[in-house]
C-alpha cells in the first residue's frame, strides 16, 4: 500500500512538473514576450470565467476552459459545429504522451468535402475623376514609376500545402462578411465595411476589431474560399542562380545593404551597379501602359490557383525606397482565417483574418536577402540559401512554402516546430499547389518617413503616403490605413469556443494589417535581433527548439 501511494505521489508531482515546464517555458524562451499592456489583459482574460475553479486552475496551472476542449474540425460536413468527440480526457491524453515521449502532431482524417466553387469578384475601384472629385488627388499630383523589373524577375512562388482548407482570400470579399467591434460590443455602424470606408473607422475612440457575422465554428464558405487544385510549372532542368548574376553574399564589416535607411545609407567606395534614378511622372487619367492582369477578373475557381498560379485572391506588394539604391519589396498574402496546428486532438491559434508577408531586399537592383514570416518573429536568409525555380526559362525566383492551416512563410518543405517545447507544434509544409502572386497584386509604392508624419494628422486629413503603380493607378489604398484588426478580438473564457493550454490559446486575436509590419525596417527583421542565415538547414538550428 505504502509503495501505491508512494508511486501515486511521485507521479502526481512529475504531472505537475510537467504542467509547470509546459506552462512557463515558453514565455521564458518567448522572442517577443509581452508587454505590460498585455499582461494586463490577460488578467482581465482570466477573470472573464464565471467559475472560481477555472480561474485558479488558468492561473496556477495554466489550464484555462478545459470543460470546452472538443475536436475542432478543419471542415464541417454539414456545415454544424462537429462532433465534440471523446476530448474531455484530452489533457490527460497529453500528459500520457508526455510520458512516453510521442509528441507527434497527431489529426484525425478527415472527409474530402466537395464544394461548389462560387464566383466574386473584387470590388470596383474609384477612377481617377472620382478620386479628384472627392479630393484625394489634384490634377497635379504625381505617383511614382511602375514596379521594377527586378522585383518581378524574382518575385516569390508560393507552394500552398496540399492539405489547406483555408486559401488565399479577396479582402473586399472578407470585409462584406464582417463588422466593426469596439470594447466588447458591436458598433452597429450604418455605411458598408468596404476597402474605401474600412479607415474611417480610425476616427472611432478605442480599438477596434471586426468581428466575423457567422460563427467561425459553422465553417462558413467564406472562410474557406475553396476552388480546385492546380497543376505546378514545368520544372527546368537548369535551376539555381543566373550564369550571368554574382551570387550575393552578406559583405562583411561596416554598415551596408543589410542595415540601412534613408538617414543610414550604406557604406560603399562605389556603387556596384548604378541604376537611373527613379523617375516621377505625372498621373494620367487613363491609366499608365503595360497593365497587369485586371483586379475585378471574373474568372470561376476564385481563391485556389488554376493551372497557371494565378489567384483570384490577390497579393498586395508594398515596394518602400530606403535610399541609395536599397529598395524593399514586400509581398503580403491575405487569408480570411488562420486554423491552428494541434497537440492530441487539441487545437491551439485558429484566429480570423491572417496576414503573412515575405520581403526582399534589393541593392541596386541585386536580392540580397528574403525574411519571411515564419512564427516567433520570422527568419532572414541570404539570397543564395533560398530555393529558387525558372518560369519561362528566365528569371530566378525564390520558391516559399506555407504552412497548412497557419500560412506561416518558410523556405523548405517538412515539419517546422514552434513555441511549445519537445516539438509538441509543428507547422507542416510540401509542395502542394504552386501558386504566383505577382499573377494578380495590388502594387504600391510607400513613403514610410510621411508614413510616419501622417500618424500625427487627424483621422478624417487625407494621407498619401501609399500610392499606386502606374499600371494599377485606381487601386484603393484606404484599407492600408485601417489601424484596427483584421479579426475578432480573443474570444473570452466564458465562450465555448475558448480554451487556453500551457498558455496557448484555442483562439487567439486577429492580426493588424501591412502598416503595422515595420515598413520602415532598417535590417531584414521585424525584431531587432536579425541574423541573416546564410544557409537554410542553418535557419533551421536557428530556433530555440
Amino acid at each position: 500500500m505504502v509503495n501505491y501511494l508512494r508511486r501515486g505521489g511521485f507521479a502526481a508531482v512529475l504531472l505537475v512538473l510537467i504542467i509547470l515546464i509546459l506552462t512557463y517555458l515558453p514565455g521564458i524562451l518567448n522572442p517577443t514576450p509581452p508587454d505590460e499592456f498585455e499582461r494586463k489583459r490577460d488578467r482581465q482574460w482570466v477573470n472573464s470565467s464565471p467559475y472560481w475553479i477555472d480561474r485558479q486552475a488558468c492561473r496556477y496551472l495554466g489550464l484555462c476552459g478545459i470543460q470546452h476542449l472538443r475536436w475542432d474540425a478543419p471542415a464541417m460536413p454539414n456545415g454544424g459545429a462537429g462532433d465534440p468527440g471523446d476530448l474531455g480526457v484530452g489533457v490527460l491524453k497529453l500528459m500520457t504522451l508526455a510520458w512516453s515521449g510521442d509528441l507527434s502532431l497527431r489529426q484525425p482524417e478527415v472527409e474530402k468535402i466537395k464544394i461548389k466553387s462560387t464566383t466574386s469578384s473584387w470590388e470596383t475601384a474609384p477612377m481617377i475623376n472620382d478620386l479628384k472629385r472627392r479630393g484625394a488627388l489634384s490634377d497635379n499630383d504625381t505617383i511614382l514609376e511602375d514596379i521594377p523589373e527586378y522585383v518581378l524577375k524574382h518575385a516569390p512562388l508560393v507552394h500552398l500545402a496540399s492539405s489547406e482548407h483555408f486559401w488565399p482570400s479577396d479582402m473586399a470579399d472578407h470585409l462584406e462578411h464582417m463588422e466593426a467591434w469596439e470594447g466588447g460590443e458591436s458598433l452597429g455602424l450604418d455605411m458598408p465595411l468596404n476597402l474605401d470606408t474600412i479607415a474611417k473607422l480610425n476616427s472611432i475612440n478605442g480599438t477596434v476589431f471586426l468581428y466575423s457575422k457567422d460563427d467561425v465554428e459553422s465553417r462558413p464558405e467564406w472562410l474557406h474560399n475553396r476552388a480546385g487544385i492546380p497543376v505546378g510549372y514545368d520544372q527546368d532542368e537548369d535551376e539555381g542562380l543566373d550564369d550571368d548574376e554574382p551570387a550575393p553574399g552578406r559583405p562583411t564589416g561596416g554598415r551596408t545593404w543589410w542595415d540601412a535607411d534613408r538617414t543610414h545609407p550604406p557604406h560603399r567606395i562605389s556603387d556596384p551597379r548604378r541604376t537611373p534614378e527613379r523617375q516621377r511622372r505625372p498621373l494620367e487619367r487613363r491609366g499608365g501602359s503595360t497593365p497587369q492582369r485586371p483586379l475585378g477578373d471574373s474568372k470561376p475557381d476564385k481563391g485556389k490557383p488554376d493551372a497557371s498560379g494565378y489567384s483570384n485572391g490577390p497579393s498586395v506588394l508594398i515596394l518602400v525606397d530606403k535610399g541609395a539604391g536599397i529598395v524593399d519589396a514586400f509581398w503580403f498574402f491575405f487569408y480570411s482565417y488562420n486554423l491552428g496546428q494541434t497537440v492530441a486532438n487539441i487545437r491551439f491559434g485558429n484566429h480570423v483574418g491572417d496576414w503573412e508577408h515575405c520581403m526582399i531586399r534589393f541593392d541596386n537592383g541585386i536580392p540580397r536577402a528574403m525574411f519571411l514570416s515564419e512564427h516567433a518573429g520570422g527568419k532572414a536568409y541570404a539570397w543564395k540559401a533560398m530555393e529558387k525555380r525558372k518560369v519561362n526559362g528566365t528569371a530566378d525566383r525564390p520558391v516559399l512554402y506555407s504552412a497548412v492551416g497557419s500560412h506561416a512563410m518558410y523556405a523548405l518543405p517538412g515539419l517546422h516546430p514552434y513555441v511549445l517545447p519537445f516539438k509538441m507544434l509543428k507547422d507542416i509544409t510540401d509542395r502542394g499547389p504552386l501558386w504566383d502572386p505577382a499573377l494578380n497584386t495590388y502594387a504600391y509604392w510607400y513613403d514610410y518617413e510621411m508614413g510616419l508624419e501622417e500618424e500625427d494628422h487627424p483621422p478624417e486629413r487625407q494621407r498619401t503616403s501609399l500610392m499606386p503603380v502606374s499600371s494599377h493607378p485606381n487601386a484603393p489604398t484606404n484599407w492600408f490605413y485601417f489601424n484596427g484588426y483584421w479579426g475578432d478580438d480573443i474570444y473570452p473564457l466564458n465562450d465555448s469556443r475558448q480554451w487556453r493550454l500551457f498558455s496557448e490559446y484555442h483562439y487567439t486575436t486577429g492580426p493588424l494589417g501591412p502598416k503595422f509590419k515595420y515598413l520602415e525596417r532598417r535590417k531584414m527583421c521585424q525584431t531587432d535581433k536579425c541574423i541573416i542565415v546564410e544557409s537554410i538547414e542553418a535557419g533551421e538550428k536557428s530556433a530555440w527548439y
